[in-house]
């Protein structure tokens, strides 16, 4: 989520786009990794020659390593770079990616696709991953009205399995008390609505103690 915090850094909007042209490629390609692993059928040898060219990857990626995550050390203006997250990471071959469009009411919504490698019960997605997705949605929603949180709670109902392919997702605010947003969200389906979500967030106290005066978030 993108919350405004102090900047850690003022990387410029160049080296940015630059570093996202050679990062988005891979993480690209990881994620085909991913679903051909869940979905390819080819013969033993060709496992093990593809195995062998993993392994290679592997060994030139960890020439140089990290010290802190993304989250941590990636920040740009201001506002979270977020390349390591589950559900919108650029760098994250695990996201889908999701592309969220929010407005200052306080609202989201994207349109996605969830492959094989996020199937629970057959031709569904698992229901860990849906929860996922809304909660990621739902922070998107109170962040874009200026209220940023960390989720409280969580509620989930599932009306009906939420099938493996294209999707939409929609949050939004429902209502607001001092450091509180509650925020709704629905995943919806080619047959309608398959589950809906409604979060408690928590204005994070880095934010609160930038502006003891002003509980709900609005920091200029």
């Amino acid at each position: 989520m993108n919350w405004h915090l102090p900047a850690a850094d003022d990387t410029p909007a160049a080296v940015v786009e630059q570093e996202a042209a050679v990062w988005r490629p891979l993480a690209e390609a990881a994620r085909e990794l991913i679903d051909l692993c869940v979905m390819s059928d080819v013969d033993e040898d060709e496992v093990r020659a593809a195995r062998a060219d993993v392994e290679a990857a592997v060994a030139r990626l960890r020439k140089v390593r990290r010290t802190q995550t993304l989250g941590q050390q990636h920040l740009t203006g201001g506002r979270r770079r977020p390349w390591g997250n589950p559900v919108i990471g650029l760098r994250n071959p695990i996201a889908p990616p999701l592309q969220v469009s929010t407005d200052p009411s306080g609202r989201a919504a994207t349109e996605f696709h969830c492959g094989p490698a996020y199937e629970g019960p057959p031709g569904l997605v698992h229901g860990g991953v849906v929860s996922l997705l809304l909660d990621q949605l739902l922070g998107h929603a109170v962040g874009a009205a200026g209220r940023p949180g960390m989720t409280g709670t969580l509620t989930i109902v599932y009306r009906q399995g939420t099938p493996l392919g294209d999707l939409r997702a929609e949050a939004w605010i429902d209502r607001e008390d001092g450091i509180k947003t509650w925020a709704k969200a629905r995943m919806i389906g080619p047959d309608g609505v398959t589950a809906e979500a409604e979060g408690v967030f928590i204005l994070p106290r880095a934010i609160r103690e930038r502006s003891p005066s002003s509980p709900t978030g609005h920091i200029g």
